[in-house]
C-alpha cells in the first residue's frame, strides 16, 4: 500500500477513519442524505435556474430548526439569526427591483422549505 509505505518512510503515522462514527449514532449520514434529497428536489423544481437558487437553499437550511441541536445551524454556530438572503449574489444589473425581488425570493424560499420538510420526513421514515 502506497500510503502506508510513504508514511512509514516519513516516520509519520497514518490513521484511517470511517464515515460512520458510532458516537454520532449515524447523524452525519442522515444530514448528508437530507441535504442530497433537498438539492435533488431543488434542481427539479428550479430546472433552468437551480444554480442561482443555491444561496437560498443554504439560507433556508441554515435557518431551519434542527431537533438534534435544538436550534438552527447558523444560530448555533454564530449565536445570532442569519440576515436576509436578498442580494447575496454578485452585484449585477437586475431586471427585478424592490418588492418584485422580495416576492420572488420569498416564494423560492417557501418552495425550498417545503422540499426540505419532505426530505426530512423521508429520512425519518427510513430510520
Amino acid at each position: 500500500m502506497l500510503w502506508k509505505s510513504l508514511h512509514k518512510a516519513l516516520g509519520t503515522k497514518l490513521t484511517f477513519s470511517t464515515a460512520f462514527h458510532t458516537q454520532t449514532n449515524g447523524q452525519p449520514e442522515i444530514v448528508i442524505q437530507t441535504l442530497e434529497d433537498l438539492l435533488r428536489a431543488c434542481v427539479l423544481d428550479f430546472a433552468e435556474s437551480w444554480d442561482s437558487k443555491l444561496p437560498l437553499v443554504e439560507f433556508t437550511y441554515n435557518n431551519s430548526y434542527q431537533a438534534s441541536i435544538e436550534t438552527a445551524p447558523y444560530e448555533a454556530l454564530y449565536g445570532r439569526k442569519c440576515r436576509s438572503p436578498i442580494h447575496w449574489d454578485d452585484v449585477v444589473e437586475r431586471k427585478e427591483t424592490g418588492p418584485d425581488i422580495i416576492e420572488q425570493t420569498s416564494k423560492a424560499i417557501k418552495r425550498i422549505r417545503d422540499r426540505m420538510k419532505t426530505a426530512q420526513r423521508t429520512e425519518e421514515l427510513c430510520r
